[in-house]
C-alpha cells in the first residue's frame, strides 16, 4: 500500500460555502460558450383550442461537457426557473452549438430573458424535427436527450450526439470572470 504525504490544511483557508462565494469561485473557471436550442410540441393541440405549433427555446450555456466516449454522451445544465426549461423538460432532441470568437452577439442574445431570441438572432434555420440550427458556429452537435437528472435548482441534461456539424477551425468564445473573451494564441 502506498501512502501519500499531504501537507496540513490551514483551517483559516476554509470558509463556509455561500451561494455568492460559490458563484465568485466559479467565475474564475474559463469555459467554452455554447448555445443550446430545442423544440417541443405545444401542450394544447390545435383541436383543443391551442395553437398546436411547436415551441422553440434557446439559451446560452457554459456548463457543456463531454460525459462518455462509449457511448458518446454530452451534458449541460439548465436552471428549472429558466424560461427555456418548459421546452427543455419535454424536448426529445437538442442542438448544441459551440460559438466562435465572433459570435458574442449570439451568446448575449440567447442569454437575454424576456425577448424572442430567434427573432433577435436571425442566423438560424430549422433542422431535423424543427430544432433550430445556428449558422457560422465552430461546431454543432445534434443530440437525442437520454436523461434529465434533477440537481438542486438546475437539471443536468445528458444527451447522445446523433450528428456532428463541423464549422471548421476557428477561435472559440470563452466565458471567464462574468464576461466573454477569447483564448490567447500560443
Amino acid at each position: 500500500m502506498t501512502t501519500v504525504e499531504r501537507p496540513p490544511v490551514d483551517a483559516a483557508e476554509l470558509r463556509p460555502v455561500s451561494s455568492d462565494l460559490f458563484r465568485a469561485l466559479l467565475r474564475r473557471q474559463a469555459t467554452s460558450v455554447t448555445v443550446v436550442t430545442a423544440v417541443a410540441r405545444a401542450t394544447d393541440p390545435a383541436y383543443r383550442g391551442g395553437i398546436g405549433a411547436p415551441i422553440r427555446a434557446g439559451f446560452t450555456a457554459t456548463s457543456f461537457t463531454s460525459v462518455s466516449l462509449d457511448p458518446p454522451l454530452v451534458s449541460f445544465c439548465l436552471g428549472t426557473a429558466s424560461s427555456s426549461w418548459p421546452v427543455l423538460a419535454r424536448a426529445e432532441h437538442v442542438a448544441v452549438h459551440l460559438l466562435t470568437a465572433g459570435q458574442r452577439d449570439a451568446a448575449t442574445i440567447f442569454a437575454t430573458s424576456g425577448i424572442d431570441r430567434f427573432a433577435a438572432y436571425p442566423d438560424w434555420s430549422p433542422g431535423p424535427f424543427g430544432v433550430p440550427l445556428l449558422t457560422g458556429v465552430l461546431a454543432r452537435l445534434f443530440c437525442r436527450v437520454v436523461h434529465r437528472v434533477p440537481a438542486g435548482d438546475h437539471t443536468l441534461v445528458i444527451a447522445e450526439p446523433l450528428a456532428l456539424g463541423d464549422g471548421g477551425d476557428g477561435t472559440p468564445l470563452v466565458h471567464h470572470r462574468g464576461g466573454y473573451t477569447v483564448p490567447v494564441p500560443r
